[in-house]
């Protein structure tokens, strides 16, 4: 195991990771920019690297400051965390030229996910069940408007480099393609750099099922069942629950099949997600891409699982072959997680930055019919920075069924107490079609169905 290891990341993920190593006897090297100088990551590692000012492109994202900090505290490997860099392939083909190990999947991994169009060719050729569409090159408006009327309306324009809920819209006939399309190509020219454009069927009654895998150097990959995360506001996900009301046991299987099919057909050796959109009718479902890292709803998996991901990341990346097999994957009950962010629900979710004048989460452990599990990386008297996103905490409940993890939840959501700045807890638990209960007052927009 690795005695020493830098983390490329901060906030919660930062702090996640540095308590596995903790257990496990790494000691960590967290890099911290200005507005991270007080942080709990920072208080918590073994040792700091400062490496910048607040801006990500000045800190954070400036791989010679990553490396940097390597050879000063001769740390043996890199975690990512999400995001910033997690996703970098030349980032991880440099390490690897620099003798520095990376916590993540090879870069050849990294850049064949990476790319949305070259993904789903290779997941059908690795007999992956795909979306219908247009994976080639589209010309201009008039091919994209005769794609559509082959593929069969309602259709999904895509950006191929996309992320994070950018670069989509849905077309339901001619003249919304006509206008879609080039707004889609102008998003994904300013958001990502590049303008490829693919579409694709639109599923109706769409569910998003992701499978959550586990490969090692030794050609050894394993699924660990699956989180359903169809709960979103703007394309960007708010609550997760593994396992999925969804899926049967039958359908489960095959999903896991395929996205370990997927992964090694890539020679996947991390921990990975390969993400699918399942129809509420008949439960056909899809593929859509695969998340070349640590997702940030791994802990809903961990909890009915048993496994800790960060550990089982560590623990290939160092090269040793997994010692969990298919047939010890369980489903232990049900978690679910909310993400409970610094911004308005009253005010069209506006960021809310500011000082925690107060923050009392709930304390992990038994509550009402399950328990609690908390990843945060703050504390009372934190700064809720603007320049980072502006995520508090996940909250994670665990019960024996369904109904026990959503009544703990919505326990845990009433015993938070935060002041200083606006959150969405009142949002979280006042979602119509997931019934948590919780006491806070909704605001308006609660009251709009999903």
């Amino acid at each position: 195991m690795f005695k020493k290891i830098l983390i490329a990341n901060r906030g919660e993920i930062a702090v996640r990771v540095i308590k596995t190593c903790r257990r496990l006897g790494v000691k960590t090297v967290v890099v911290y920019s200005d507005a991270d100088a007080g942080s709990m990551a920072v208080e918590m590692a073994d040792e700091t690297v400062y490496i910048g000012a607040s801006p990500a492109a000045q800190s954070y994202l400036v791989q010679d400051k990553i490396i940097d900090a390597v050879r000063q505290t001769g740390a043996e490997a890199i975690h990512p965390g999400f995001g910033f860099l997690s996703e970098n392939a030349g980032f991880a083909k440099r390490l690897e030229k620099e003798g520095i190990g990376w916590i993540g999947p090879n870069a050849h991994a990294i850049d064949a996910m990476g790319d949305k169009i070259s993904s789903k060719k290779l997941a059908a050729e690795a007999g992956v069940s795909t979306v219908p569409g247009h994976m080639d090159l589209i010309k201009d408006t008039a091919h994209a408007v005769e794609i559509s009327r082959q593929i069969g309306y309602p259709v999904m324009i895509k950006a191929s480099a996309g992320g994070g809920g950018k670069g989509i819209r849905v077309a339901a006939n001619d003249k919304e393609v006509e206008e879609g399309f080039p707004a889609v190509k102008a998003e994904a020219t300013a958001s990502f750099g590049d303008d490829r454009i693919f579409i694709e069927k639109f599923i109706l009654e769409p569910r998003h099922i992701e499978i959550q895998v586990l490969g090692d150097k030794h050609g050894n990959c394993i699924f660990l069942n699956e989180r359903e995360c169809s709960i979103q506001r703007r394309n960007q996900k708010v609550i997760e629950e593994a396992p999925s009301p969804l899926l049967d046991p039958e359908t489960r299987k095959k999903m896991g099949e395929q996205a370990v099919a997927l992964a090694k057909a890539v020679n996947y050796d991390s921990a990975g997600t390969v993400e699918f959109v399942a129809s509420g009718k008949d439960k056909g479902f899809y593929f859509l891409e695969m998340n070349t890292r640590l997702q940030v709803e791994h802990p809903v998996t961990e909890m009915i699982t048993g496994v800790d991901l960060v550990e089982q990341m560590l623990r290939v990346a160092y090269g040793e072959k997994l010692k969990i097999k298919q047939s010890d994957i369980k489903i232990n009950g049900w978690a679910v997680e909310s993400r409970v962010y610094a911004e308005d629900p009253y005010r069209n979710f506006l960021p809310s930055i500011g000082r925690l004048k107060r923050f009392h989460p709930p304390a992990e452990g038994k509550v009402a019919r399950g328990e609690v599990r908390l990843d945060s990386g703050v504390r009372e008297g934190d700064e809720i920075s603007m320049f980072y996103d502006p995520m508090i905490a996940k909250l994670i409940t665990h019960g024996k069924d369904r109904d026990a993890a959503l009544d703990a939840h919505g326990e845990a959501l009433d015993r938070f107490h935060i002041e200083g700045i606006q959150d969405n807890i009142p949002f979280i638990a006042a979602r119509r079609r997931f019934p948590i209960r919780c006491h806070r007052r909704p605001p308006p927009s609660a009251r709009i169905g999903w």
